[in-house]
């Protein structure tokens, strides 16, 4: 029986329930990001329960957004040839399933691959509601039904940390998961009852050979740097081949996906100068973002010393400056052009990054609050103006695949970012406190706990324990005190490290914008 698709819903008038529709897809989005922002408030504890390295919380949320940005090239492509409500369903599912896994796990590997298994959900899910949208709505209101869109990220920016600190005061760490469950299945049913059904009319075939390839070749490349971060040795084998190889992968990737008549990947958008330009400026704010992310949760928790829910309050800045900035974003490109705004908005956030390499352990919270104001500032006037601007270049029948190599730049982008920069986190720690554990710690815990703020912390309590219970003597404890001050200074140090690094990406980012970037495109709404 041959399913009725949608016709292409006319661009010039639109669907009649399009705000509707956009309420719904965005409540769908919603639950996916969130769930990355949740997590950050729980990694200290998660790491604590779980006696987890840092390397494997990284992998933690590495294996979500590698398979997130892995096969959302194939999502993006059924979308479009068997419908994108039909695949925005099965996404939702997938995620909720593997969200329950993910809260039942009881060591670290279990816990990766359950997140690899919401990746799938996620990369099923969120091409799809940035393509529907492209589908229902007209010209003129494209650009603000976008930011819209876009201005959600700030929502769960706020929602996520808040949320997740206030289950992890009353419930256990896998409560941040469970919570996913009641927004998938509102989310299901609300789609299935609201959100119409549309198809590309002549998709182009799967090339399962292409996922593969860029699959492998994102994991080798990220692989090579978070286990340079963890050994802190970059030019040995361990680190150089995985890191060469995935390298080569992509190349083959990139030389099969031009000779091939249906790609996984359209290499031709990027010759569009509003695509690219678009995409890039998106792929820097994720590589930022993402990174800066993994110090900014653990400062709060591990060196001010604030439990998840207070240490999530302080996300409401972010959310609130990213919120304002994006309703505003469509009209500054409008009257300035997408250049100054995506270009002003990427050197706010470097600069903002960048102010955090004076902020200390009693640093004022004031500063703090302002500087979290204009980072989310800064990526508000990036989001939705790029990402307006990156799809005005995909044929509304193919926006499912555009939106999909869209969003894969960026996630690869956000995936490097939380592996190169947790490598600088990790790596300025561990070169200050390689010897000072040595004269507190036996052997067998001096690596763990030399390797990250919250290692020292789970190690010293380890051997508190082992001293309360008579094993160790209580001559054993003598020198904790003096460690702990050591690698609250080690800490602070690396982040300042990282941070420099963070903005600099960001501000350079700026600068080759300014460069490549049109300065107007087709108009914005």
């Amino acid at each position: 029986m041959t399913q009725t698709a949608l016709p292409q819903v006319q661009p010039e008038a639109g669907h009649p329930r399009r705000w509707l529709i956009l309420g719904v897809l965005v409540t769908s989005l919603l639950v996916i990001l969130i769930d990355n922002t949740i997590l950050n408030v729980g990694l200290r504890t998660i790491q604590h329960d779980l006696n987890a390295t840092q390397s494997e919380m990284e992998w933690v949320l590495d294996s979500y957004i590698l398979i997130f940005a892995g096969l959302m090239f194939t999502s993006g492509v059924l979308g479009d040839r068997f419908g994108r409500k039909l695949v925005l369903v099965l996404g939702l599912v997938v995620f909720g399933l593997t969200s329950v896994v993910a809260a039942l796990v009881t060591e670290p590997l279990p816990l990766v691959l359950a997140r690899a298994g919401m990746g799938l959900g996620a990369a099923m899910v969120q091409p799809q509601t940035l393509s529907i949208i492209q589908n229902v709505f007209p010209d003129e209101e494209r650009g603000k039904a976008i930011a819209i869109w876009s201005s959600f990220s700030g929502i769960a920016i706020a929602i996520g940390p808040i949320s997740g600190g206030l289950l992890l005061k009353w419930f256990w760490w896998g409560s941040l998961f469970m919570v996913n469950i009641p927004v998938i299945i509102i989310g299901v049913v609300a789609v299935l009852l609201v959100v119409p059904e549309s198809r590309d009319p002549k998709p182009s075939r799967l090339d399962p050979l292409g996922v593969l390839l860029s699959t492998a070749g994102v994991v080798g490349v990220v692989y090579g740097i978070i286990k340079g971060g963890e050994t802190n040795e970059w030019t040995s084998a361990a680190v150089l081949v995985p890191t060469l190889a995935g390298a080569a992968v992509l190349l083959l990737f990139v030389w099969l996906q031009k000779r091939s008549s249906s790609p996984a990947l359209d290499l031709t958008l990027f010759r569009n100068r509003e695509f690219s330009s678009g995409t890039l400026a998106l792929s820097v704010t994720s590589f930022s973002l993402m990174g800066g992310l993994v110090y900014m949760a653990y400062y709060w928790q591990a060196a001010r010393g604030y439990d998840a829910l207070k240490a999530g309050l302080f996300a409401l800045p972010v959310a609130i400056g990213m919120m304002i900035a994006a309703g505003l974003s469509a009209g500054l490109a409008e009257k300035y052009g997408y250049r100054g705004t995506v270009a002003s908005g990427l050197a706010l956030m470097g600069l903002s990054l960048v102010g955090w390499v004076i902020v200390e352990q009693d640093t004022s919270v004031w500063y703090l609050l302002v500087i979290s104001l204009l980072f989310g500032a800064g990526m508000g006037n990036v989001f939705a103006p790029a990402t307006a601007l990156a799809m005005k270049a995909v044929p509304l029948a193919k926006s499912g695949a555009g939106s999909a190599v869209n969003n894969t730049v960026r996630q690869m982008a956000g995936a490097l970012g939380i592996a190169a920069l947790g490598s600088v986190l990790a790596a300025g720690y561990r070169g200050d406190m390689t010897d000072a554990v040595k004269g507190v710690f036996p052997e067998a815990a001096r690596h763990n706990a030399a390797e990250s703020i919250v290692g020292t912390g789970a190690e010293a309590e380890k051997l508190v324990a082992q001293v309360q219970s008579g094993s160790v003597p209580q001559s054993a404890l003598a020198n904790l005190h003096a460690l702990f001050e050591k690698a609250q200074d080690a800490f602070i140090s690396a982040m300042h490290i990282t941070s420099i690094a963070a903005g600099g990406f960001a501000l350079i980012g700026a600068a080759v914008v300014v460069l490549v970037m049109p300065k107007h495109s087709l108009d914005i709404d």
